[in-house]
């Protein structure tokens, strides 16, 4: 009776997880994609005016921010879950990375509810330039804040390839897949950080790896929904 509770249990988080990744990418490309490709500049006072002109869009963009944190959090549970049977310390070390991975993101977040609200409240009779600035100052801590929970980010995908790696059912693509993604956004992360004189090379590096950074994760969740859910066994 507990084998089949559990065995629900698992096929439940491969499903919940899977649909919760796909709902993730989806919001990413559009929240990071396209709206703070939009609305982000290298210049202050174009970044305030694109605010104050698509303010609905920046809104949206947000709101989509909130959709991947809420679906980050129902993955940490669905991957723990998951992955508990195979390898229980890589399924918990998966876990709590994910969460404070979200937890950084969600801190990263606020900062762009902190550039809306300065834009809103922002009056042309003042001194504009400051309040450009600190908007640019919003966005810069957001920027820097989620590179460094996407190192977070790259060691959480690791345990999740090692405990997939040690399944009978998981394909070893996918477990490499996974292990690879993780590999690439804790290398590029690193150097934006540590290195940040290489820009322009840790920028082309980030191009070419955004393959494998995209496939990993989201070829798991693929997995998790048209295999995952009908594994029956322990592992």
């Amino acid at each position: 009776m507990k084998t089949t509770i559990n065995q629900n249990r698992r096929q439940k988080a491969a499903i919940l997880s899977g649909a919760a990744l796909l709902i993730m990418t989806i919001s990413a490309f559009f929240s990071y994609g396209y709206v703070h490709g939009s609305i982000a500049s290298g210049d202050g006072i174009t970044t305030l005016k694109n605010i104050q002109l698509s303010g609905s869009l920046f809104e949206l963009g947000i709101i989509g921010w909130i959709v991947i944190i809420l679906m980050d959090l129902l993955v940490s549970w669905g991957f723990y879950v998951y992955l508990k049977p195979i390898h229980q310390g890589y399924a918990i070390a998966a876990g709590w990375l994910r969460l404070l991975y979200t937890v950084m993101l969600a801190t990263a977040v606020s900062h762009l509810v902190m550039a809306n609200n300065t834009a809103g409240e922002a009056s042309f009779n003042g001194s504009v330039d400051i309040t450009a600035s600190k908007v640019m100052a919003s966005f810069a801590s957001f920027e820097s804040i989620w590179s460094a929970a996407l190192i977070i980010f790259g060691l959480h995908l690791m345990a999740v390839g090692f405990a997939a790696w040690k399944s009978k059912h998981i394909p070893k693509i996918i477990s490499s897949l996974v292990m690879a993604a993780g590999v690439s956004y804790i290398l590029v992360h690193l150097m934006y950080r540590a290195l940040p004189q290489f820009e322009g090379v840790t920028m082309l590096l980030e191009t070419i790896l955004m393959a494998p950074m995209l496939i990993g994760e989201l070829g798991f969740g693929i997995w998790l929904l048209v295999k995952g859910r009908k594994v029956t066994s322990a592992d």
